[in-house]
C-alpha cells in the first residue's frame, strides 16, 4: 500500500483510488453528478473535475469486429489507442479454435456478440462480403464495412494499419453539436 505524508496526515493511495472508482461506477450506472457526490461526501464540482481529467474522448459508441486478421494484435492496439469500446478481432486460427468447440458454445457466442453490438452507434465490420451483408441485415444500424474478400475466407488478411487509423479517427471524432 502506498502512503503519502502531508503535514501531520497520512494519506493512502488505495483509499483514494477506491473512492474514485466508486464515484465512476455510480456515474456509469446513471447517477447524476449531484447524486454521486452526495453518496460519497464530495462536492458535485469534484465529480465533474474527475470526469474532465479522465476523459478519453466524446462521441458515438464504436465497436469493431474483424476476422480473419493476420495482424490481429496490431489492430487491437490501434483500437485501444482510440478508445474503441468493443473490439473482437480474430486470426484464422483463433476463429477455427472457436468453431471447433461445441456448437452451443459457438451459437451462444454469436448471439451474445450480436446483442452487445446492438448498443453501439457505429459498428465497423472487417470480414468477407457475405458476413458483412449478414451483419448489416441483423443490426439494422450504421455499419461501416471493409470487405476483406469473397466468402468463405479461410486465410488471414493483413489490415492496412494506416487505413484503419484513418477509419477509426473518422468514426471516433466528436459528433458536431446541432445548431438550433
Amino acid at each position: 500500500m502506498r502512503f503519502y505524508r502531508i503535514g501531520d496526515k497520512i494519506v493512502a493511495r488505495e483509499k483514494l483510488v477506491d473512492q474514485i472508482d466508486a464515484i465512476m461506477v455510480d456515474r456509469e450506472s446513471g447517477a447524476t453528478q449531484h447524486d454521486a457526490a452526495s453518496a460519497h461526501g464530495v462536492d458535485r464540482s469534484f465529480v465533474s473535475w474527475l470526469e474532465t481529467v479522465g476523459e478519453v474522448r466524446r462521441g458515438r459508441r464504436v465497436a469493431l469486429i474483424a476476422f480473419p486478421v493476420g495482424n490481429a494484435g496490431e489492430v487491437r492496439a490501434a483500437c485501444e489507442e482510440r478508445a474503441v469500446e468493443f473490439v473482437l478481432v480474430m486470426s484464422q486460427s483463433e476463429r477455427e479454435s472457436l468453431e471447433a468447440g461445441p456448437a452451443d458454445r459457438m451459437f451462444n457466442f454469436v448471439l451474445e456478440t450480436l446483442a452487445t453490438l446492438k448498443d453501439f452507434d457505429v459498428v465497423i465490420v472487417m470480414a468477407s462480403d457475405w458476413r458483412i451483408g449478414t451483419v448489416e441485415k441483423i443490426l439494422g444500424r450504421e455499419v461501416v464495412a471493409r470487405d476483406l474478400g469473397h466468402s468463405p475466407l479461410r486465410h488471414d488478411i493483413t489490415i492496412d494499419l494506416t487505413e484503419l487509423a484513418d477509419l477509426l479517427d473518422a468514426v471516433t471524432a466528436p459528433v458536431p453539436a446541432k445548431e438550433h
